[in-house]
């Protein structure tokens, strides 16, 4: 990245800075006209009206805990209508009814939902390791798809997944990190463009959590049984083995069903780095950890750390990544996205920005410290309008109100089902956030560096 280019960038930043906090005030909080914008459109989506001709018409796939979260979510979309639910278990078929309506058709058979003419798109809050079929099938049978991240349990897969939705080019597929549709990850990527942070050089994430649930310890059902799961269906592409309810009901403890904290936390972190700087993946991953705490039979570690090292492309420079994720923090709950640079930083949530700029940025060039002249007796003495400087942290929030970044995320899958527009992580995208998260598995289990071709999307063996 030309180093005229950012500096040129930076000052243009300050600039509109200065403007912005002499006409907000000084206020912390800074809502650009864009972000207001949007956030009316969030605040006042619910007046729109649709015929029941005009309804789109959803099922779910998988009616767990996400599962149900994103059904609840997607149906508060005006238009939006659940008519089916498929899942595994025979209490969760009974929650369904119980949930959204005795008229909503259940089965155990995902493929009676694809094979209906009345369902629109499908949302699928499956286990990992069934993403990538189910997947691939619904589009296959022309149905618009919300698939949870992430999207394949393995790299492999990614390709058939790319390659059906190329295929069916009428079909709308949208990944699962919601925080793609958030106004944190907008404001952010707007912030760096206009060089806020100067150049990027390092960036990390962490997530913490310790409650029982958070660390994957479902409930097991009482009736759990071979007679309320389908266990034969759902060990289809599996390892087959007696029934374990365990393996049934708290699957991500996993390595044959789940992807393990990188693949359920990373991911996260991968998609909203991704769209923020334009980055289309790291060339080299390198990950540790252990089981230091949940010492459950699970096959997954509760503590990873990452790092991960992005190449110079033609919209960003060379930087450094670090991800950690800890299943044994006694405070919980803890996360975030920040991006380094070489002038201050910034931390991403998905509803807010907290920008940080260094006390030592002067430049001569810029408006807002630039040097003024004044004379006492004959003499000129240069002094520092230090008062006019922007502040050295800013926050950039939602406004109340604000609908959030899940439901954002089921606006735009099923605007651009009506539209024919575009939504925020399609299956390239997807594929490209997924697999550095499946890539830090590898790397710790194997226990070495795995290199990637984040362009080509190929192992490089070195």
């Amino acid at each position: 990245m030309p180093e005229n280019s950012n500096n040129n960038s930076r000052r243009g930043f300050i600039t509109k800075l200065a403007k912005s906090v002499v006409g907000a005030s000084l206020l912390p909080n800074i809502i650009t006209a864009a972000d207001r914008r949007r956030n009316i459109q969030s605040l006042y989506r619910a007046n729109e009206k649709y015929s029941a001709n005009d309804q789109i018409q959803i099922a779910l796939i998988g009616a767990g805990g996400m599962g149900t979260a994103d059904t609840n979510t997607a149906i508060t979309v005006p238009g939006v209508k659940l008519i089916a639910a498929c899942d595994l278990y025979d209490g969760r078929l009974a929650d369904a009814k119980k949930k959204w309506g005795n008229d909503i058709a259940t089965t155990r058979d995902y493929r009676e939902i694809l094979e209906r003419k009345d369902v629109d798109a499908v949302i699928i809050a499956t286990p990992d390791f069934w993403h990538k079929d189910i997947s691939v099938a619904a589009m296959n049978k022309g149905k618009s798809v919300y698939c949870e991240k992430p999207m394949v349990h393995d790299i492999t897969e990614g390709p058939a997944v790319v390659e059906a939705q190329q295929k069916n080019g009428k079909v709308v597929y949208q990944v699962g990190s919601q925080g793609m549709s958030s106004l944190g990850n907008e404001k952010a990527k707007q912030l760096l463009k206009e060089g806020a942070i100067g150049k990027l050089n390092y960036a990390e994430g962490f997530w913490a959590r310790m409650s029982p649930f958070g660390a994957w310890q479902y409930p097991i059902p009482a009736d759990a049984s071979p007679k309320t799961v389908d266990w034969t269906a759902y060990l289809e592409h599996a390892p087959k083995r007696d029934f374990d309810p365990l393996r049934f009901f708290r699957w991500r403890n996993y390595r044959d069903y789940g992807t393990g904290v990188s693949g359920d936390l990373f991911v996260h972190l991968f998609s909203s780095l991704h769209f923020v700087t334009g980055s289309v993946g790291p060339e080299k991953v390198m990950a540790t950890g252990g089981l230091r705490y949940w010492k459950d039979g699970r096959e997954v570690p509760d503590i990873m750390l990452g790092m991960f090292d992005y190449p110079e492309t033609e919209v960003h420079p060379a930087f450094n990544l670090s991800l950690r994720v800890n299943f044994v923090d006694g405070t919980g709950g803890t996360n975030y996205l920040r991006m380094v640079g070489s002038e201050g930083s910034m931390t991403v949530e998905w509803d807010k920005v907290t920008l940080l700029r260094n006390k030592s940025n002067v430049d001569a060039s810029d408006p807002l410290t630039q040097g003024k002249k004044d004379t006492d007796r004959g003499k000129e003495y240069v002094y520092h309008r230090k008062d006019m400087l922007p502040p050295e942290k800013l926050e950039y929030a939602a406004e109340e109100g604000y609908k959030g970044a899940h439901f954002d995320h089921f606006y735009n899958l099923f605007n651009a089902m009506r539209t024919g527009g575009k939504v925020n992580e399609d299956a390239l995208f997807g594929y490209r956030a997924a697999a550095p998260a499946l890539l830090c598995n590898d790397s710790y289990f194997q226990n070495r560096i795995i290199h990637w071709d984040p362009k080509a999307l190929k192992l490089i063996n070195k």
